[in-house]
């Protein structure tokens, strides 16, 4: 936690105090005066069906600045909002004092116009290499919701939007930096009473780690979650340089290969490594990335690689008016609680990292990886791939796929189930991030972890109302988030079945046995079922040998008539679900 004592340290360097209760960092510069005003709240304090409510109030609290030729803008990160402007000193008072004026009161006339805008700009963002990495690791909640759309563009009411605002936005969770030897008269910076906020507690989708997943062709993506330090800082720069080397100017393999390091919140940070290849290259340089990282991992690390890596952190206090360049890294430090450093005490963190320092830093990046790989698995490298399955199902009325035999979606009373043969997807109701609703049925089930189910009654025999009934009562009402009609033409329909016969009447409902219809004939039915009725003509056979040649048949009487019940039930719960057990 950052205290007034680390503050006073920076004396000299920047000055603080207080307007209007907001804790103010200024530094002289030459120039026009860059003004930031941070809230620590952002994407990640935020839920699937609310997510956007913080980008919203941003882009309300700066329409009025709309045609105003100040060089300004706002910006919605994971955990805080950025409102900055550059200008002379009249003009950044005027800016700041529209914002807090706008944030007291939001011009909620605006608010389906700008729900608009936010859709319009997600559509124009593409989804790059990297955007289904947060979703991978923390699921559909916190610091994963940067991997989703904004849903609350659709939903969001004016009094939601003006509540976070309210709580939110407030002079008690916010922190104004300026580049100027003074605070500039005029500010009226009134905003009500809060509280800070902590950064949200991170969440989990990865029970083991190190673990990979197979992504796009031609990127290879490395992320990984570690204590924030100096160390670990330099560690990202040698990762950085040593992928260079060994991907690019060694092996020829990519062209880009490069490494970063990132402030998470207050206490851990986010490494990323980035690398490309052609695809006919690819295998070589997820093998070259593996091998660079176990050089490092193994303190093979040249003393020039670290001091050409220390030198480039030190260069960054090697500027003129050092105090206003620090003051962003400043005030976001005192936003999030993070500690504060003199450039003085940094520099003699830089100069005391040492090769053992990096080596564990490596360690510690490389155990709490996840390594996204274009080609084949890195189950060679000591991966385990991140979960594509859920651990269980639930029990309930069985809806075949019109599209394929082997997949069946599972309606029940605590969640559902796509059975797959694959494995399971299940999105338990108490466990529900958010689900879309349209007017003609279609229901999308996003779990907390990440796993989404579309319930299509198009797709799957029998959904009736009824059965979506089930759902829209069952699913807590603050995750429901409504979408408008679709175009006919949108709703989604089966493909042809290839191996079917057009003649085959359509099957009705599949239910459990819980006073319910029962299933379908399935290849792997139709072979148990065959085993289970010719085992017992065996066994009868074995034990009549037996007698005859008294030999002692106890045992393997009992063995023989238990696999007849484990036959018999694998065959039943094949023809149910599909499945040669029961989902638990």
């Amino acid at each position: 936690m950052t205290t007034h004592e680390e503050l006073d340290a920076l004396d000299g360097i920047v000055r603080h105090t207080t307007v209007h209760g907001i804790p103010t960092l200024f530094a002289p510069r030459a120039g026009e005066i860059t003004a930031g005003l941070f809230f620590r709240v952002g994407h990640a304090d935020e839920t699937l069906p609310t997510a956007g409510i913080t980008h919203l109030v941003e882009h309300l609290a700066l329409y009025h600045l709309g045609l105003s030729d100040l060089h300004y803008n706002g910006a919605t990160a994971s955990t805080y909002t950025l409102f900055h402007v550059t200008g002379d000193e009249t003009e950044v008072v005027t800016y700041l004092n529209s914002v807090c004026t706008a944030l007291r009161d939001l011009p909620m006339d605006r608010l389906e116009t700008e729900k608009g805008i936010l859709r319009t700009e997600a559509g124009s963002r593409g989804q790059g290499p990297m955007s289904q990495m947060p979703l991978w690791r923390y699921g559909a909640q916190g610091y994963g919701l940067s991997s989703y759309d904004e849903l609350g563009t659709r939903s969001l009411t004016a009094d939601q939007v003006r509540h976070w605002a309210e709580t939110r936005f407030t002079r008690d969770n916010a922190v104004l930096f300026l580049t100027a030897d003074r605070v500039p008269d005029g500010l009226d910076l009134t905003l009500p009473a809060g509280r800070r906020f902590p950064t949200p507690a991170p969440s989990s989708a990865l029970p083991v780690t190190p673990a990979f997943l197979r992504g796009e062709d031609g990127h290879l993506v490395f992320t990984s979650v570690v204590r924030r330090s100096t160390a670990a800082a330099v560690f990202a720069e040698v990762l950085g340089r040593a992928l260079f080397q060994d991907l690019r100017q060694k092996g020829g393999y990519s062209y880009s290969a490069e490494a970063d390091y990132s402030s998470r919140d207050a206490d851990f940070a986010t490494l990323t490594a980035y690398a490309d290849a052609l695809p006919q290259k690819q295998d070589a340089a997820v093998g070259g990335f593996v091998d660079a990282f176990a050089r490092l991992r193994a303190g093979r690390i040249g003393q020039a690689e670290l001091d050409s890596a220390r030198g480039k952190l030190l260069r960054r206090y090697d500027v003129p008016d050092l105090g206003a360049a620090l003051l962003p890294s400043y005030a976001l430090s005192l936003l999030t609680g993070h500690r504060i450093l003199t450039p003085e005490q940094h520099r003699d963190e830089l100069k005391g990292v040492g090769i053992d320092d990096l080596r564990e830093a490596a360690r510690e990046a490389w155990d709490g990886g996840l390594l996204q790989v274009p080609a084949r698995g890195a189950e060679w490298a000591g991966l385990t791939p991140a979960p594509r399955f859920s651990p269980s199902g639930v029990s309930g009325t069985l809806h075949p796929s019109l599209e394929d035999d082997d997949v069946t979606l599972i309606i029940g009373e605590t969640g559902v189930t796509l059975s797959t043969p694959g494995g399971l997807v299940t999105v338990r109701y108490d466990a529900c991030a958010a689900m879309t609703t349209r007017p003609d049925g279609g229901r999308c089930l996003t779990g907390l972890d990440g796993f989404r189910i579309a319930v299509e009654p198009t797709l799957f025999g029998e959904v009736t109302a009824e059965r979506i009934a089930v759902l829209d009562k069952a699913v807590p009402a603050d995750a429901i988030v409504p979408l408008p009609v679709r175009p006919v033409e949108e709703i989604p329909q089966p493909r042809e079945r290839s191996a079917a016969d057009p003649r085959t009447p359509a099957r009705g409902p599949q239910e459990t046995a819980d006073g319910k219809r029962a299933g379908r004939a399935t290849g792997h039915f139709v072979l148990v079922t065959a085993l289970a009725a010719l085992w017992p003509v065996l066994l009868v056979v074995l034990v009549v040998n037996g007698i005859k040649d008294s030999s002692p048949m106890g045992l393997a009487a009992i063995a023989g008539f238990a696999l007849e019940f484990l036959l018999i039930r694998a065959a039943r719960n094949l023809y149910r679900t599909g499945q040669p057990t029961t989902p638990p």
